[in-house]
C-alpha cells in the first residue's frame, strides 16, 4: 500500500489504515527481524517509503509500513505509542517535548507557493514574483481579492486561495515564513500534500503551497503539467532577479534550498518522532541506517542531504 507512484500521490487521496507499532523479533545470522511502522507528514512520505523499500532489500526478514496523513498525525500517533516512528514536517515545539516527544532530523526540504499553470496572467506572475507582504495580504489578511489588485492591472478575476485542512507540518512552516501559525491562514481549506496540488491544478486562478516533492516530477525534474512555481520577490524590488530565480527545476530549487538562498523558513528540516529515545533495537538499526547508507537515497528521491555536522549530532542522540 505504501509503494504508490509519486505522480500518483498527486491525484489520489491517500487511505490510512491502523499500524501497530513496530517491534524486534529475533536476530537471525546477523539479520533482523520484525515490523516497524510509520506514520506523518505528507513532506517525508515519499522519502520514508524509498528508506523503507531499500532497508527490507538487505533485511528481507524486517516489514516497515509507510502511512501518510500529515505532521499532525504522525506527532500524535507516535505520542500515543500507535506507531514505532511519526513523521513531522515543522519545528518539535515545547508541549510536545513535555509530553516525551524524542527526534532526529533525516533530511531538508521546503514549503514552495503555487498557482495554477493556465492562469492567463502566467508571465507577469512568473516576471514579477511575489513579496512576503503580498503573501501575507493574500493568505493571513485577506486584503487581496483579485488578481488585479495583486499586479496592478485592473483585472477583477477572483484569485482562489487554498491551504491546509489537516494539521500540516508544511502549512505551519508557510506561516511561520509569514510570521504567523497554521491557524492564522486564510483560504479554502483541502487534505493532504495531494490534494492542495491537485485543488491548484483544477482551478485556473488557484493558488496554493506544496512541498517541493509534489511540485516536481522526480523523472523529468520539471513541475508537474498544470502547476506551476509563484517566485518569491525576497529583494522586494518588484521583479524576479536572476539569483531569485530558481525555480525552472527540482535541481535548481533544492540547491536553493541547501545553500540558503530560498528563504528559512519555509525551508526546514525533517524529523522522525518516537515517544521517548526509541528501546526497540530494530528501530534504531534502521534510523542508524537512515543517518549511513540511508543518506545516498535523499538526493534521488527529491530531497536535500542534511549538513554532515547534523547527521553526527543526530548520530550521538541514537547513542
Amino acid at each position: 500500500m505504501r509503494k504508490i507512484a509519486y505522480s500518483t500521490l498527486l491525484i489520489l487521496a491517500v487511505t490510512f489504515v491502523s499500524c501497530n507499532s513496530g517491534s524486534e523479533k529475533t536476530q537471525n545470522g546477523g539479520g533482523l527481524e520484525g515490523e516497524i511502522s510509520i506514520s506523518g507528514a505528507f513532506a517525508l512520505y515519499p522519502l520514508a517509503v524509498k528508506w523503507a523499500e531499500e532497508f527490507e532489500k538487505i533485511n528481507p526478514n524486517v516489514r516497515i509500513d509507510v502511512q501518510a496523513g500529515g505532521a499532525g498525525k504522525g506527532m500524535a500517533d507516535a505520542l500515543a505509542n500507535q506507531v514505532s516512528l511519526g513523521m513531522v514536517s515543522r519545528d518539535i515545539n515545547e508541549e510536545e517535548l513535555k509530553k516525551g516527544a524524542w527526534f532526529i532530523p533525516v533530511t531538508k526540504d521546503a514549503v514552495i507557493p503555487t498557482f495554477n499553470a493556465s492562469n492567463p496572467y502566467a508571465n507577469e506572475i512568473l516576471q514579477r514574483g511575489l513579496t512576503k507582504k503580498d503573501f501575507t495580504e493574500l493568505w493571513v489578511e485577506g486584503k487581496i481579492i483579485t488578481w488585479g489588485q495583486l499586479l496592478g492591472k485592473g483585472k477583477a478575476d477572483e484569485i482562489k486561495v487554498y491551504k491546509r485542512s489537516d494539521a500540516a507540518g508544511a502549512a505551519e512552516s508557510w506561516a511561520k515564513y509569514l510570521g504567523k501559525k497554521q491557524d492564522d491562514l486564510k483560504g479554502t481549506g483541502v487534505f493532504g500534500d495531494p490534494g492542495l496540488a491537485n485543488a491548484v491544478k483544477k482551478d485556473v486562478f488557484g493558488i496554493g503551497f506544496n512541498n517541493v516533492i509534489y511540485v516536481y516530477e522526480l523523472t523529468t525534474k520539471k513541475p508537474y503539467e498544470g502547476v506551476r512555481v509563484i517566485p518569491i520577490d525576497i529583494n522586494e524590488n518588484g521583479k524576479v532577479d536572476a539569483d531569485e530565480n530558481f525555480y525552472g527545476t527540482m535541481d535548481e530549487i533544492n540547491n536553493a534550498i541547501a545553500t540558503g538562498k530560498y528563504p528559512s523558513p519555509p525551508a526546514r528540516e525533517l524529523f522522525f518522532v518516537s515517544k521517548g529515545k526509541p528501546q526497540d533495537k530494530l528501530v534504531t538499526e534502521f534510523l542508524k541506517w537512515v543517518l549511513a547508507d540511508g543518506q545516498k537515497y535523499v538526493k534521488e528521491a527529491g530531497f536535500i542531504n542534511l549538513d554532515p555536522e547534523k547527521i553526527k549530532e543526530a548520530q550521538e542522540k541514537l547513542k
